[in-house]
């Protein structure tokens, strides 16, 4: 079993913020863990525009807080979003997400992160393979 919090993961390597200081992603549940998945929550800046791709990773999001809006960028078409939307990037869509408010999500990808990623030009985050030194323990306290 692994309990974690959100304060305890605040200031430490598994909390990243982006470098234009947009967005903040706190990386609850990472590859290392050994579930097959990571489990992120993510703070976006009101009125920051952000332009993502998965390439290599599916993302299911489910907005908790704020309001804002996802563009798909293939086909143009824009969703409005509020607390309690959930949209799953499940065939790799280049995205634009643009927060009206601040906006909170709670994001899960597959395969997992191991936290050390950074978006590229493209919005990209790279597939890094999981190190085989951690697995199902990693992290427990006790």
């Amino acid at each position: 079993m692994i309990v974690r919090t959100t304060q305890e993961i605040s200031g430490t390597e598994r909390e990243v913020a982006d470098p234009k200081g947009n967005w903040v992603s706190k990386r609850i549940v990472l590859g290392g863990d050994g579930v097959g998945f990571s489990f992120h929550e993510t703070t976006i800046k009101a009125g920051s525009v952000n332009e993502f791709h998965y390439a290599n990773h599916i993302e299911a999001v489910w907005l908790v807080e704020g309001t804002g809006s996802l563009l798909d960028r293939e086909t143009g078409i824009v969703y409005e979003l509020g607390p309690g939307s959930m949209y799953l990037l499940n065939e790799h869509d280049r995205h634009t997400v643009t927060a009206e408010t601040q906006m909170r999500m709670l994001c899960v990808f597959n395969p997992p992160v191991v936290g050390t990623e950074v978006h590229d030009e493209n919005g990209v985050y790279p597939l890094v393979a999981v190190p085989q030194e951690q697995g199902r323990h990693a992290g427990a306290v006790g």
